[in-house]
């Protein structure tokens, strides 16, 4: 097992070596496997790519982010352009339609709302938000409609672990509520986690995923 010296040492070389990040503005600290990210960084992009990346080392625990968003003046955008883009990025992308998804927009911080028709709808609308200039922080309140019962969500979602991450797929436990899915188990990464979560969002019905996945072998 990795010490947390080791581990700081290869998260701040992963930081380093993701030319999308600015490494400099981000100081790291581990204890116990769980690695906390400190400091200042220019958009809302950045701050999840650090995050992802210090998911990705191997060892890793868990991660807290604490770091802030201070926009660069080159890239600062009213809340009136901000909206203007999501909303042009939106019409983009199918099924977000200006119907199905509403855009508020406060100080930089982008709230999503409105209803679509699968989980995968509303991550996408998330993702195609996080990228734009001038975004600080995105809110997605965006509901999925569906009547599925828990039992077929919760069928669909065994089927699509089993094709994705078979040998995960045997420790992991699958509870749903009124279209919320509860994941609780241990993956063996961050990628395997990763690839849990996105079968689940991808299951007719599905309105929330709630990650209760442990990292561990």
């Amino acid at each position: 097992m990795k010490s947390d010296v080791q581990l700081k040492k290869e998260v701040e070389q992963e930081l380093e070596w993701d030319l999308s990040i600015n490494a400099a503005g981000v100081g790291v600290e581990v204890h116990d496997r769980i690695v906390t990210l400190a400091g200042h960084l220019s958009s809302f992009a950045e701050k999840l790519a650090a995050r992802r990346a210090a998911q990705r080392v191997e060892g890793v625990k868990g991660v807290v982010v604490e770091l802030d968003v201070r926009v660069p003046s080159h890239d600062k955008r009213t809340d009136e352009e901000i909206a203007a883009s999501v909303r042009s990025v939106l019409e983009w992308t199918a099924g977000l339609s200006e119907r199905a998804v509403q855009v508020t927009v406060e100080s930089g911080c982008v709230t999503l709302s409105g209803e679509v028709d699968w989980g995968y709808q509303m991550k996408a609308a998330e993702n195609a938000v996080v990228p734009l200039r001038g975004v600080v922080s995105v809110v997605n309140q965006i509901n999925v409609r569906g009547n599925a019962s828990a039992r077929d969500i919760a069928g669909e979602i065994s089927a699509a672990l089993k094709r994705h991450a078979e040998d995960e797929a045997r420790h992991i436990d699958v509870a749903v509520s009124d279209g919320t899915v509860t994941l609780r188990g241990k993956a063996g990464s961050f990628p395997e986690r990763s690839i849990i979560c996105a079968a689940a969002w991808s299951a007719p019905g599905v309105r929330n995923v709630v990650d209760q996945l442990s990292i561990g072998a």
